[in-house]
């Protein structure tokens, strides 16, 4: 495959995740309305959340499959543009019921969308002979963070709520059908033999189990950050309405950042180290949140967020990259997507029951053990990974671009 080729299927994927984090910027920018409208409360909004969520576990069994059976540039193609024009579906539901019927419709979209873009960013870093999937999920965060922006000044001018979603869903909709013309077909056989037929060979049970718990960890570990920062800051540190939220701003400003420019990092320390050492700083992020509860206050835990968002921020690529490297099949990288899902699902319910039992501060021992469980036994499950194949793949550098796009 031809440089030029190369460069244009990675200018395709960096657009389509950025266009899926716009459009999951968006959503749920709509909340405080959507309840709002319809008066749902706290549990029934929350059990739209969970439907959405569940759709979304139970779609990516399937779309790991089909990403097997027709490729994930297919997929990506037609279920993922069909999922960025899904968002128009829960901002125009008339009742508490028809919303869980949407719910259930943009969970499912989701989950397509979210399968097929692994596989292909996978399959792309494998034909460049060198990492750029942290990249990916860097555009991913940009896009989420404009989402939320452009939410901000709409309202401010008064724009409803459904127009916002309305028109980021037509508009994403093309745009993403667009940036999915140059993506890469059906993934080539490779050379040691771990394809057969143009078929990947599954990764053993007992090494995709250990890799799903990595992936479960390191998920946990951001949602941890995502659902607790900013509570922790108000009701155990006592910072004010305006200073409170800039907790996980901090964590997810070091993620997105180190994101965007951690492929040469990995690249250099190779994928054990940059599991030991991404380990290593969001433990000592965690920790330095806890030690914030008794000294150092805010400005301590606002460092530890961002050592934490360091240490999160290349956890998942290390993993699915590995999962690629060894021949995953689509079904595979759905297995680790699911567990990854299923740690944003668990975390607030886990953190929550305990906090509510010993406190917040205590139940953030959660996520940091989980870190200190990726730093230890992360690089052993990659170094087996990759030890699945009998040999590395053939080099693919002489065909790849030199520079970055």
């Amino acid at each position: 495959m031809t440089p030029v080729r190369l460069r244009r299927a990675r200018i395709g994927v960096f657009g389509c995740f950025a266009t899926s984090g716009f459009v999951m910027g968006a959503w749920p920018a709509a909340y405080p309305s959507i309840e709002a409208r319809l008066d749902l409360g706290e549990a029934r909004f929350g059990a739209v959340l969970l439907v959405v969520e569940i759709a979304c576990l139970a779609a990516m069994v399937a779309a790991g499959r089909l990403c097997d059976k027709v490729s994930s540039r297919t997929v990506i193609r037609y279920g993922g543009t069909t999922a960025q024009a899904l968002l128009f579906v829960p901002a125009l539901a008339p009742s508490y019921e028809t919303l869980l019927a949407c719910a259930v419709v943009y969970g499912i979209g989701l989950g397509f969308v979210e399968v097929s873009m692994q596989a292909q960013s996978v399959e792309l870093e494998r034909r460049y002979g060198r990492p750029i999937v942290s990249s990916f999920h860097g555009f991913w965060s940009l896009g989420g963070a404009a989402a939320g922006a452009l939410a901000i000044l709409v309202f401010s001018l008064g724009v409803d709520y459904r127009a916002l979603l309305t028109g980021t869903a037509v508009a994403a909709a093309i745009v993403f059908a667009c940036f999915t013309i140059p993506l890469l077909e059906a993934p080539e056989p490779i050379a040691n033999g771990t394809h057969l037929d143009g078929r990947p060979v599954r990764i053993g049970l007992i090494l995709l189990a250990g890799s799903a718990a990595i992936v479960f960890s390191a998920a946990f570990v951001e949602a941890g950050a995502a659902d607790w920062a900013n509570l922790h800051a108000a009701r155990v540190l006592g910072a004010a309405d305006s200073h409170a939220p800039l907790s996980y701003t901090v964590f997810l400003v070091a993620m997105t950042v180190l994101r965007l420019v951690g492929d040469p990092i990995r690249g250099r320390l190779g994928p054990q180290r940059s599991l030991l050492l991404a380990g290593a700083l969001a433990l000592t992020g965690y920790l330095l949140v806890i030690a914030s509860a008794s000294f150092g206050g805010l400005a301590l835990s606002w460092t530890g967020w961002a050592l934490a968002g360091i240490g999160s921020a290349v956890l998942m690529p290390v993993m699915f990259s590995a999962i690629g490297a060894a021949g995953g099949t689509g079904s595979d990288l759905a297995a680790m997507s699911m567990c990854g899902s299923a740690a944003y699902l668990l975390c607030p319910a886990v953190v929550g029951l305990l906090a509510e039992a010993t406190g917040l501060t205590v139940a953030l021992i959660v996520p940091t053990a989980l870190a200190v469980a990726i730093a230890l036994a992360g690089p052993i499950a990659v170094t087996r990974l990759l030890g699945h194949r009998a040999s590395p793949p053939e080099p693919v550098g002489a065909a790849a671009p030199r520079g970055d796009v």
